[in-house]
């Protein structure tokens, strides 16, 4: 084989030099590379990495960008009903659990805007944390629901949703707003997360009902006489490359119906003398649903909140998840088209990218 030597290269014509057949460089692995006396600006292929580097003077480094683009929708736990016992009371739906996502083509919790995008770094060493929020236990009798627990990716944080008012308490703000009891105003969800729950009242045995909590994607209702408010509506998301309703608000208690749940398997309000409450279905950050009055004079809980979820993509080509993932639970790395994505079902801990 030939070998051509030469002290320089120059155009002959135009502003490029070209090469007809592909240009190879020298490949050396990680420690032959190591022991060359280099300058800033040579240029290698390391075999140990499977990288194209060059030397800037002090130290080799990856041509190309360290950084990649990423998707996410981050839901928070959803809050539960408020708990009941004696009085005729029916307490108010738990709302639904923010949602944060940067989705091309979504829709934002609360109606707001989109996140912004996110751009990582893909060395194998920056931490980005990933945290799975819980669903608020049910309120034992006479008692305020529990909050949902906020879910976070990289710091970006859904809130977990507020709790259903009970016969000791209102309701609260969180991702959405919980469903009151009696009369109560409105209770705001986060901006750009989640909408409000609704109210409650009482105007009889019978013709009393709880709010319905706050969805990302609607207001909980308010309870129209007898009948309980029905939760805010969920929002479906397709970060997957299948579409997942998420965060729907819990129906509140009814003295004759119980109000239904705002989708994504929120639990549904009890009706009439009866408990019959129902919980959110877990990783859809939905509300639970209000209790109700009991005749036998027992103390009856509300519908436990669900669970939320985080789901992360990106482009296959661009990065690698490391395989570590302590404390998380998921699916594994799945792929849909030229994308990979991950679904986090619960736990915290952090990842990183290659």
């Amino acid at each position: 084989m030939s070998t051509l030597e030469t002290n320089s290269i120059g155009k002959y014509n135009g502003n490029n030099v070209s090469v007809d057949d592909a240009l190879r460089l020298k490949s050396y692995t990680t420690t032959q590379r190591d022991a060359l006396t280099s300058v800033a600006g040579d240029t290698i292929y390391n075999s140990t990495v499977n990288k194209v580097q060059y030397y800037n003077g002090s130290a080799w480094q990856d041509t190309g960008s360290d950084f990649f683009e990423l998707e996410y929708t981050v839901v928070g736990g959803g809050g539960s009903g408020g708990g009941a016992q004696t009085h005729y009371i029916y307490a108010g739906g738990g709302g639904a659990g923010g949602v944060l996502t940067n989705l091309s083509g979504a829709t934002a919790g609360g109606g707001g805007s989109l996140n912004p995008g996110l751009a990582l770094k893909k060395d194998g060493s920056t931490t980005y944390t990933i945290t799975v929020g819980g669903g608020g236990a049910g309120a034992a009798g006479n008692k305020q629901g529990n909050s949902g627990s906020n879910s976070e990716f990289g710091g970006y944080i859904a809130f977990g949703g507020g709790l259903g008012g009970g016969y000791s308490g209102g309701a609260e703000s969180g991702g959405s707003g919980g469903g009151n009891f009696h009369a109560q105003s409105d209770v705001a969800g986060t901006a750009n997360q989640g909408y409000a729950g609704g109210d409650g009242g009482y105007t009889g045995n019978t013709s009393a009902g709880g709010g319905g909590g706050g969805g990302a994607g609607g207001l909980g209702q308010d309870r129209s006489g007898g009948t309980g408010g029905a939760g805010g509506s969920s929002l479906a998301n397709n970060i997957t490359g299948s579409s997942k309703d998420y965060a729907g608000g819990g129906g509140g208690a009814g003295g004759s119906t119980g109000g239904a749940g705002g989708g994504a398997s929120a639990g549904a309000g009890a009706s009439g003398h009866t408990n019959g409450s129902a919980a959110g279905t877990a990783n859809t950050g939905s509300g639970g649903g209000g209790a109700g009055y009991h005749t036998s004079g027992s103390f009856t809980s509300g519908g436990n909140g669900a669970s939320g979820e985080v789901v992360i993509k990106w482009a296959t080509a661009d990065a690698t998840i490391s395989g570590t993932r302590t404390g998380l639970t998921d699916g594994g790395v799945q792929t849909s088209g030229s994308n990979s994505y991950i679904v986090f079902t619960a736990g915290t801990g952090t990842v990183t990218f290659s």
